[in-house]
């Protein structure tokens, strides 16, 4: 299955920051932890990524810092901030008030394409 661009777009940010809030971490990481927690099913590239980050660090929502790696790599981290924090809060109510109506049009579709059982009154 591949996710529409679209919903990609969507549930960038509100990934990156739970992720981030389990704690710092840096660009692969993250891409490595989205693929994780979506069995698979997203794949980010960088071209997603990075613009992202930047985007949440000019929002305020996240800070970076340059570090190195085990191997002694240059690397980016980033973290979440107080109003990154804030942000989740929000972006989860967001979320689950369109988890809870997408959920109740399904149901609806469910039953509008479930066959009536053989013998069933209509």
């Amino acid at each position: 299955m591949k996710v529409s661009k679209d919903l990609m777009a969507a549930s960038s940010a509100p990934l990156v920051l739970a992720i981030l809030a389990e704690g710092e971490s840096y660009g692969y990481a993250i891409v490595r932890r989205v693929r994780e927690l979506s069995d698979g099913e997203i794949e980010w590239t960088d071209g997603l990524l990075y613009p992202l980050l930047h985007r949440l660090e000019d929002a305020g929502h996240v800070e970076s810092r340059w570090g190195q790696s085990d191997t002694g790599r240059r690397r980016r981290y980033y973290r979440l901030t107080a109003a990154g924090t804030a942000e989740i809060t929000e972006q989860r109510r967001q979320w689950a008030a369109v988890a809870a109506a997408l959920e109740s049009a399904w149901d609806g579709v469910r039953q509008a394409i479930t066959p009536l059982a053989p013998g069933a009154a209509p």
